[in-house]
């Protein structure tokens, strides 16, 4: 019961500290300039003559797919921004000693923080993702094939971030636990493009680098399952008719994710949380 009356304490704290305004304010402005790109498509021409219906979808789809990695790397930022003071900001206030000198276990404080986090981060990205894509089938009439599996794969990567701010928050100061969090999440994608290089000029050393970041910190993993769910089947079988040569595109996916990297998705999700709880048990406040 603690848990969750916590969790409804940060989320109150959020929404009085006027973040997820600010957000809401950069969202539609965001999809308000998207909106009106995607409308300019149709107007498009070549050699003076209107490109037909295919092709306005086919550039939409890979505008999307742009327009995507920009809002997945807002709920990554704001993951990150939102939980790495989330612990360590409320021992450097007091406000945690006051809270844990209630019959409070510290686990069920941390739980608390990560849920309340979580259901923001969880509500944000599924609002913008879901009023962009409106956007876009009002502005040229078209729609991802896979819109719901692409938002959880988005949502998925924002929880991993936000588990391991929240980890770094135990035991650092929110700003040197961000830019740490941050730090790694870039590379993680900068190695996730090094593994399809590798895999492209069959090097299985480097290509097995991008593998291992991967499974380290699998924010790179589920954004290539997002952006296969964003692909129209004519763009997979042209990018699979290149070979490995694609694999070294960020922006494309040839496969989903197995079933065992999404159940390691899940149970690393777990064991950092674990890991934060063991860890602020275990810290003096």
């Amino acid at each position: 019961m603690a848990t969750f009356t916590i969790a409804k304490l940060v989320i109150r704290e959020v929404v009085r500290r006027k973040l997820i305004l600010a957000l809401l304010a950069l969202t539609v402005l965001a999809v308000a300039l998207t909106g009106w790109g995607f409308s300019r498509i149709p107007t498009l021409t070549q050699r003076g003559v209107p490109i037909g219906e295919d092709q306005v979808k086919l550039i939409a789809s890979q505008l999307l797919i742009l327009v995507m990695f920009m809002f997945g790397n807002i709920i990554a930022l704001s993951s990150v921004f939102i939980a790495s003071p989330a612990l360590s900001g409320d021992l450097e206030s007091g406000v945690a000693l006051s809270m844990l000198a209630r019959p409070i276990a510290r686990r069920e404080y941390v739980l608390g923080k990560w849920l309340g986090l979580a259901g923001l981060v969880i509500a944000y990205a599924i609002a913008s993702i879901a009023v962009e894509l409106v956007a876009i089938q009002i502005a040229v009439g078209y729609l991802p094939p896979r819109p719901v599996e692409f938002a959880l794969f988005l949502v998925g990567r924002g929880i991993v971030l936000l588990t391991f701010a929240l980890l770094l928050s135990t035991r650092l100061s929110g700003m040197v636990g961000g830019v740490i969090a941050l730090v790694l999440y870039g590379m993680a994608w900068l190695l996730g493009v090094v593994g399809g290089l590798g895999a492209t000029f069959g090097n299985e050393t480097i290509e097995r680098v991008g593998t291992v970041s991967k499974l380290i910190l699998p924010t790179d993993g589920l954004w290539r399952g997002a952006v296969y769910h964003l692909e129209p089947a004519i763009v997979l079988a042209g990018a699979n008719a290149a070979g490995p040569a694609a694999a070294a595109n960020p922006f494309y996916s040839p496969a989903p994710p197995p079933l065992a990297y999404l159940v390691w998705c899940v149970f690393w999700i777990l064991g950092v949380l674990a890991l934060a709880m063991l860890s602020f048990r275990r810290r003096e406040a």
